[in-house]
This record gives C-alpha cells, sequence and structure tokens, in this order.
C-alpha cells in the first residue's frame, strides 16, 4: 500500500513539473509565430463577441506544442478545457459521455484525432455542426434513436499526420494549422526559460548548444535540458556551459548536428549495404531492426528536412549531404541510382 501512494505521489509531481514547463499565454509562447499571430486574432475576435470559438486544427510533428497551445487557447479565451486521445474513444458513447459535460464555449481537445474510431468519427459530424448527437438504444426491431443536444463547443484536433484525416472531418474545421520545427534561436528561450523553472544555471552559450542539437522540437530540447542538468550537478559543479552541454550530449551520443546513434546507423545502412540508395521502407527497416513506422515518423522528418535523405518513388535515397557527414565520396551509379561497388567506411 505505502508503495502504491509514494509511486503516485512521484508520478504527479513529474506531472505537475511538466505542467510548469508549459507557457500559460501567447506571450511567452516562442516561436510559430505566424500560428500564433492567427491564432491571437482568432481568439480575441471570438472573445470580444462572447462567441465559442469556431472548429480548430493543430498538425505537425510531434513534440512541437500542440498540446500546449490548446491550454493556451482556453486560457486566452477563458474558457474550460477538456481532453482526450482519438484511440481511447472507442464507441459513440465514450464521445457521448464527453460532449454531454462540457459546458457552454468549452473547449474539448483531442489528440492523435486520425486515430479515431470511425463510427465515433461519424457521430462528430452533427455534434460539430448542428450541436446534437443521435445515440441508438437497443438492437433489431425494437432499436430507437435518441437525440442528445449539447453545448456549443469547440473541438480542437491535434495530428501528427494530417493525411489520414477522412475528408468530411477535415472539412469541418473552420481554421487549420500547421506547426514547424524551430529555429535555434527560439529553442534557446525556450531551453533559457525551462531553466529559470527548474533553477538550473545555465550560461546562454550553454542553451544555445542544447537548442542546437535538439532537431527543432521543444520536448527534445526540454528533456536533453534535464540530462544536461544531471551531468552538470555531477561532473561541472551544477552550472551549463557551452563545454559541460556538449560533453553531457556526446555522452548521449547526440552529434552537433542533432544527429543520435539510430539516426546515424540509418543513413550508414543507406550508404553501405546499399549503396546510397534508392531502398525499400520496408527493407531498411529489416536491414536496421526498427519498426517501418517507426523510421518514418520518428526519423526521417528531421534527416529529410536537414537534407541527408530523399524520398523517392523508387524508395529513400542519401543525398551527397550524408555522403559528407561520413566522409565518404559518392561513387559512379547506374542508371537505377546504384553504386556500382561497396564504399569503404573504414
Amino acid at each position: 500500500m505505502s508503495e502504491r501512494f509514494i509511486t503516485s505521489t512521484l508520478n504527479r509531481k513529474d506531472e505537475d513539473t511538466e505542467k510548469t514547463l508549459r507557457p500559460q499565454d501567447f506571450s511567452s509562447f516562442p516561436g510559430q509565430d505566424k500560428v500564433k499571430e492567427r491564432l491571437e486574432v482568432y481568439v480575441s475576435a471570438a472573445r470580444t463577441r462572447n462567441e465559442p470559438l469556431g472548429h480548430l486544427l493543430l498538425s505537425g510533428p510531434p513534440g512541437l506544442g500542440k498540446t500546449t497551445l490548446a491550454y493556451i487557447i482556453a486560457n486566452e479565451k477563458g474558457c474550460g478545457i477538456k481532453t482526450s486521445s482519438g484511440p481511447v474513444i472507442e464507441k459513440p458513447g465514450d464521445l457521448a459521455g464527453l460532449l454531454t459535460s462540457l459546458n457552454e464555449g468549452d473547449i474539448l481537445f483531442i489528440d492523435e484525432i486520425h486515430r479515431l474510431n470511425t463510427a465515433v468519427e461519424e457521430y462528430l459530424y452533427s455534434a460539430m455542426e448542428d450541436f446534437f448527437i443521435d445515440i441508438m438504444i437497443d438492437q433489431g426491431p425494437g432499436a430507437r434513436s435518441v437525440r442528445l443536444n449539447i453545448p456549443k463547443f469547440t473541438l480542437l484536433g491535434a495530428t501528427t499526420r494530417q493525411g489520414l484525416l477522412s475528408a468530411p472531418l477535415r472539412s469541418r474545421f473552420a481554421l487549420s494549422l500547421r506547426l514547424d520545427y524551430y529555429a535555434p534561436k527560439d529553442l534557446q528561450a525556450i531551453v533559457q526559460r525551462s531553466a529559470d523553472i527548474l533553477n538550473v544555471k545555465m550560461e546562454s552559450a550553454g542553451a544555445l548548444e542544447i537548442a542546437r542539437r535538439s532537431r527543432g522540437t521543444p520536448r527534445i530540447a526540454n528533456n536533453l535540458l534535464r540530462w544536461t542538468r544531471d551531468y552538470a550537478q555531477v561532473k561541472a559543479k551544477g552550472v551549463v556551459t557551452e563545454e559541460t552541454a556538449s560533453k553531457a550530449l556526446t555522452m548521449l551520443d547526440i552529434d552537433d548536428q542533432g544527429l543520435d546513434e539510430m539516426d546515424k546507423r540509418i543513413l550508414e545502412t543507406i550508404l553501405v549495404r546499399f549503396h546510397g540508395g534508392p531502398v525499400g521502407l520496408n527493407s531498411l527497416s529489416v536491414a536496421i531492426g526498427e519498426e517501418a513506422d517507426t523510421i518514418e515518423d520518428v526519423y526521417e522528418p528531421y534527416l529529410i528536412q536537414e537534407g541527408y535523405m530523399m524520398r523517392t518513388a523508387q524508395g529513400r535515397l542519401a543525398t551527397e549531404k550524408a555522403w559528407g557527414l561520413f566522409g565518404l565520396t559518392p561513387r559512379g551509379r547506374s542508371a537505377r541510382g546504384k553504386d556500382n561497388s561497396t564504399p569503404d567506411l573504414f
């Protein structure tokens, strides 16, 4: 019994710490300037008219602040917010329970909305447009429909894969915004703010070093900050300098380009085993022992954005920059893009 209590307390403490790192308003949310500007206009206009916000869709890679923005929007609008996740809402009754618990003008935030069950999604259509849902009771000849009126609310969806949303659902969002990876300068501000909250002694150069290696993602930046804090506490008298941050992140096999061990393993496999490509995703997955979805969703976006890899109709292809990263020169390739000889890495 006591062990369960301690575990619960520690988990709650971690959740509270995570919440304190989240900005509470637009002014303290660094980066994403165009998205913020549009949201500020959208929220301010609805607040002035004293109307619920139109339905919103936030998309982009994981860890960029979609959930944080959802809470900021609710805070700036002055309304309540209830959160859920697409896979959790398994049947229409689950959705009905969420919707009927809302007050007028509240926000229902559904993370990973592209993973909603099809039957649940169809119930959302009438809820989003006409603010009612029809629930079927019983089955067979005795089945009947009961209409539930729900308060005017705002559906705020977040997705990492907007293309997987059905066209009918996507068209019902009044405003769709995409979050992009952050510039190092914006990430530096995020790291410095988090360091102040966590009482970490941080030099600006140290914050920039962490930002440069964070793959343009605030979630990764905050995770690396925590690790750097631990490293500095043990080996650098608690002060995070540029040198300390560099040594701490090098220990995690994260280089000054933000590439980790798996990134380099993917690139090395394409270069050496597949002669620079092109190589199919499934073949690459088997070669490195990682799930194809993980490669596609977690590693590929950053490698493609940074110019190390291209996604072609024939498969994944290493770029000149990837060859240069390993100190190699691209060999002559055949018409299909494959090298005639295996390059020597070592």
